[in-house]
């Protein structure tokens, strides 16, 4: 009759045993391994024993001060210890599958970004998610989301770290020159992009730059820039507009943020036809084997706006829908 695959699985003092075996031939040190186990030297060293009269051989060559493998032990380590891994993953995976959304999820957003995608969600994802406690940064600086910490970020897609897994959240956007129709009236409008040098122009540092940004356009198939002049330069795009509604200049702004005040007739748009979209909201956040259900449940909610859940996102592509 041939063997159950139950029938070939470690139980009781045998999977321990092994276990021990592992974490040992891991660490070659039976102070770290019984550290990282939480027992004794003494008990593990019984337990390493106990293992090879099991196996009826020696796994472990060791002395005073050195511990390394036996050929026997260095091949039963290779086989194993995939083994192992990939048991220990399934069960965090099961287990955090399981779990009720729960947690601090650390959050670093671009301005516009916290506006449009998750201003709108909080109340809603706060009764749904009550042990979920969202740390939000808001902050149009460009950082290294891993290495600051946090769990996920928001921002336009031409700033995405290459090795994260970027979710799309709409469509693409598009930059326009604005300012209010008495400015037109006094200075002109610009009949090219180059021609705003002549003009006065509120102008945006990014976040962590020292220069103000050079303002973008496309022409024959290429973006090039325009380092405009101007009597202002704000930090915050939402001043910058504000100061262009003042009649302080021509300002830069994203379409959809400014798209009231054209409607209003409040602020003019100028050189449409050298505005390109480019590549709009993203959620992005670093590749992970197992997601925890309270950064799960946020970027669900973001993506959705809290309407219909989304089952999975795929971790195999950078950008994802």
């Amino acid at each position: 009759m041939q063997d159950m695959l139950v029938d070939k699985l470690p139980a009781g003092n045998d999977y321990n045993q092994m276990r021990a075996f592992i974490a040992v031939a891991e660490y070659l040190s039976f102070s770290r391994a019984a550290e990282v186990l939480g027992v004794s030297p003494s008990a593990l060293s019984q337990m390493i024993r106990s293992f090879e009269e099991r196996v009826g051989m020696r796994l472990l060559h060791r002395t005073t001060r050195n511990v390394s493998l036996t050929e026997v032990g260095e091949n039963l380590f290779r086989r194993v210890r995939p083994a192992a891994f990939e048991l220990g993953e399934a069960l965090a995976q099961t287990r955090i599958a399981g779990e009720r959304p729960a947690g601090t999820v650390r959050v670093h957003t671009f301005r516009s970004a916290a506006q449009k995608h998750i201003e709108p969600i909080l109340t809603s994802f706060a009764e749904r998610y009550p042990d979920i406690v969202l740390d939000i940064t808001i902050d149009d600086e460009t950082v290294d989301i891993v290495a600051r910490g946090y769990d996920v970020g928001l921002r336009i897609g031409e700033v995405i770290e290459r090795d994260m897994v970027a979710v799309r959240l709409g469509p693409e956007l598009r930059q326009l020159a604005i300012a209010t129709p008495d400015y037109f009236r006094r200075h002109g409008r610009p009949e090219h992009p180059r021609d705003l040098v002549h003009h006065r122009c509120v102008r945006w540092r990014w976040p962590g730059h020292q220069a103000p940004y050079a303002w973008e356009f496309f022409e024959n198939d290429a973006w090039f820039s325009v380092a405009v002049n101007g009597p202002l330069i704000v930090s915050d795009k939402e001043t910058a507009v504000n100061a262009a509604l003042q009649g302080m200049g021509i300002g830069f702004a994203v379409e959809d943020t400014v798209a009231d005040y054209l409607a209003q007739g409040r602020l003019i748009s100028c050189l449409e036809a050298w505005s390109a979209p480019f590549p709009g909201w993203f959620v992005c956040y670093p590749q992970q084997r197992q997601m925890a259900p309270a950064l799960r449940a946020f970027i669900d909610a973001v993506r959705s706006g809290l309407s219909v859940p989304i089952a999975e996102l795929s971790g195999g592509a950078n950008v994802v829908g």
